[in-house]
């Protein structure tokens, strides 16, 4: 993708994904968009993009279906997956595997700076996709996924790999939130704990193997030179080598913070904030993403709550607890909703309600029967493939996922623009409209 070993200006990044919106005049349709519930013998033909490593969490599933292309730029990774598919053809370029004219979705577990191109293009062709998060590392590729997505949603299913959304606890979290525990919701706090600390993009070291093509590991980023350190933690976390930089992810942004802030968005039923602000000790790198970082958003009301502070911490910022016996630091990765009556903090397994004063009481909450109560979501990629072969509709589509992801990737424009600074976001133009810069 990249045969000129000179940076790209930033427009080249957005010509690409702006041709791949247009499709250049393309359509090719799968060999069985809609299946039908009534029809469980029919399989999806599936392009596995990024076959091994994190794809390795979807082996078992997919074996159920028919896995005619892999796609990998690491031909030891590639012998791995060939074992598992042996009739799939192999690929190194995903772009040409997606041209097959038999597929009828695509799973795509390729590095994160180019997810949100894998899933443009197979969008033009009328494909389902299941993406692994982040959905994309800039606030226009978000935009432009999720404008395809509801384009196209009478015709395809997508999903993005937050697969602990299918936890039950997420269920009891939003059941909390809705009936009342914590009286009128007010504020929201999710958090991540990670450090990957990275001074700056690796220095040139060696030239790649034969059995690894660097420039298509590269795709749509600017040139960077080889350096193997970039490929040295065991699959399937070998992103934690690169994502930092923001050329190849979105720091913990993309990494955790996708998963974390899942569990709040999915009791608040948002949309996209209207300011946002960032507070670091960290001074902007041009290179990597910040460790240390809170950004709070202001989040509009909806037809069941008011408006709502939404918060996010990284990296060793955190909210302050409601009590001074319970350890918030203890949890790794959480979320805290603040009401009028209380508070509900939650990891991805459990919660925990805390009445708001020393005299309080729960009088005022009346839980749900079981009756009521929200049914389990099952399986998370089976979800995605009876949706693709019934009713479209899935958990975490690219509408969902796309708020998500946006709303987080504007703490990381506030960061640019200067820690303190409110910016004022239209959400209609994608546009700060307090600052031209």
């Amino acid at each position: 993708m990249n045969q000129k070993k000179t940076p790209q200006k930033g427009a080249s990044r957005r010509k690409f994904l702006q041709s791949a919106s247009a499709g250049a005049g393309i359509l090719i349709l799968p060999s069985g968009t809609v299946f039908g519930q009534n029809a469980p013998s029919n399989k999806l033909n599936i392009l596995l993009v990024g076959a091994y490593g994190r794809a390795k969490a979807h082996w078992r599933v997919l074996k159920t279906q028919n896995v005619v292309g892999l796609v990998d730029i690491n031909d030891k990774n590639m012998a791995f997956a060939k074992q598992e598919f042996p009739e799939a053809n192999t690929y190194r370029d995903w772009r040409k595997a997606i041209d097959r004219k038999d597929l009828d979705a695509v799973v795509c577990c390729s590095p994160d700076h180019t997810h949100a191109f894998v899933a443009n293009w197979a969008m033009n062709r009328d494909l389902h996709i299941y993406c692994e998060k982040p959905l994309a590392n800039t606030v226009e590729e978000a935009r432009v996924c999720r404008a395809k997505y509801l384009s196209k949603k009478d015709k395809i299913a997508v999903q993005i790999g937050t697969q602990r959304h299918a936890l039950e606890n997420f269920n009891r979290v939003r059941e909390l939130i809705r009936d009342g525990v914590v009286g009128e919701l007010t504020d929201v706090h999710a958090w991540g704990n990670r450090q990957l600390r990275r001074d700056g993009y690796l220095p040139a070291e060696g030239q790649p193997p034969e059995w690894l093509d660097f420039d298509l590991w590269l795709g749509p980023a600017q040139w960077h030179p080889y350096n193997p350190d970039y490929f040295s933690a065991r699959p399937g976390a070998n992103c934690l080598q690169w994502n930092m930089y923001w050329d190849f992810g979105s720091g913990q942004i993309g990494d955790m913070g996708s998963h974390t802030m899942d569990l709040a968005w999915n009791a608040i039923d948002a949309e996209l904030p209207t300011t946002v602000l960032a507070q670091s000790p960290e001074e902007y790198n041009p290179e990597v993403t910040p460790v240390e970082m809170m950004s709070m958003f202001d989040m509009p009301a909806n037809g069941w709550r008011d408006a709502i502070k939404l918060f996010w911490h990284q990296g060793g910022a955190m909210p302050k607890s409601p009590r001074s016996y319970i350890d918030l630091d203890k949890i790794g990765h959480g979320a805290m909703f603040k009401g009028t009556k209380g508070f509900v903090v939650a990891d991805f397994g459990t919660r925990l309600v805390v009445p708001y004063g020393d005299d309080a009481n729960m009088t005022y909450y009346k839980p749900r029967s079981e009756k009521n109560l929200i049914a389990p979501l099952g399986g998370f990629q089976e979800e995605w493939i009876n949706a693709a072969k019934g009713d479209l509709k899935t958990s975490c589509d690219f509408e969902y996922a796309g708020n998500v992801i946006e709303t987080m990737l504007l703490g990381h424009v506030a960061f640019k623009a200067g820690v303190g600074k409110t910016l004022e976001y239209d959400s209609k133009t994608g546009r700060i409209t307090n600052d031209e810069a």
